[in-house]
């Protein structure tokens, strides 16, 4: 089976954690075919939706991942399935990718994750869905609101909606000398809406990321803490390692998982299991 993954350059993947990676390595383990694009090597014209693919290889070293072969133009639905796995930011060109998908799915072709779920899905927002499983959490552009949630809770973090992999991600306290200076940052004056939460103290020994597959079938990657402190992210120095599903988390997973299903999602994270 031949298998297109929309993608991020693949010099900037980072084989040792992304999880598209691992994907390919599992498909190709199993003998399917592999190609790789970048959203802009998507186009429309009379002949329907199609794409500027490289073949691609894999091996097993994470410092020398893949191999390419010769950029060919295919559609769309010729292929068995068609991965969007592009990283924010989720800018306008992003929307324009999902729509042009939905295209190709107009066509026959298999998108994973369905391009409406991904718009819909927004990696921040979503889970204002499931405000109970969530720590105390403010969405919001208003300085002074976002002033009285830090007055209210007294250490918090702050991030923009658009971020992704720890980067821009402030965590600030009641008597903060920067508070105002940060928060002005990050909203740029009020014109920016972003996330206000509720600190963790348990973050500093790590988070659980559970990923959902099918709505069904389950895994943790327990990250911990970059340098012992606030952010676990693996782009930000966090190590990731395999642990156990505890009872708590399986009731995050059972609530999430088909919800996302239903959407057209091939897989989901929960929220940290910290915040519940």
């Amino acid at each position: 089976m031949d298998f297109a993954f929309i993608l991020d350059p693949l010099p900037s993947l980072k084989a040792y954690k992304d999880s598209s990676v691992a994907m390919m390595r599992a498909l190709a383990a199993r003998g399917h075919r592999l190609h790789a694009c970048e959203p802009a090597d998507l186009f429309w014209d009379a002949a329907g939706m199609q794409a500027r693919v490289v073949p691609l290889a894999v091996t097993g070293d994470d410092d020398d991942w893949y191999r390419t072969g010769a950029p060919e133009e295919r559609a769309l639905r010729d292929f068995s399935a068609v991965v969007m796995r592009k990283d924010p930011p989720f800018d306008m060109e992003y929307v324009y990718a999902t729509y042009l998908l939905e295209a190709a799915e107009r066509e026959g072709a298999r998108v994973f994750n369905r391009p409406r779920a991904i718009r819909d899905h927004n990696e921040k927002l979503a889970i204002t869905k499931f405000a109970q499983f969530i720590a105390p959490t403010l969405v919001s552009r208003d300085v002074e609101r976002i002033g009285g949630f830090i007055d209210a809770h007294g250490d918090v973090i702050l991030k923009p909606l658009d971020g992704m992999g720890g980067t821009s991600i402030f965590r600030i306290r009641g008597d903060d000398p920067n508070r105002n200076v940060i928060i002005e940052t990050l909203t740029h004056y009020g014109e920016r809406t972003v996330m206000a939460q509720r600190y963790i103290p348990e973050i500093v020994d790590g988070d659980k990321r559970v990923l959902v597959i099918a709505a069904s079938r389950c895994r943790t990657r327990w990250h911990a803490s970059e340098a012992r402190r606030d952010r676990g992210n693996l782009a930000a120095g966090g190590r990731g390692e395999a642990r156990p599903l505890t009872p708590r988390e399986r009731e995050i997973a059972a609530a999430l998982g088909p919800a996302s299903g239903r959407k057209g999602s091939l897989s989901s994270a929960s929220t940290s299991s910290a915040a519940a």
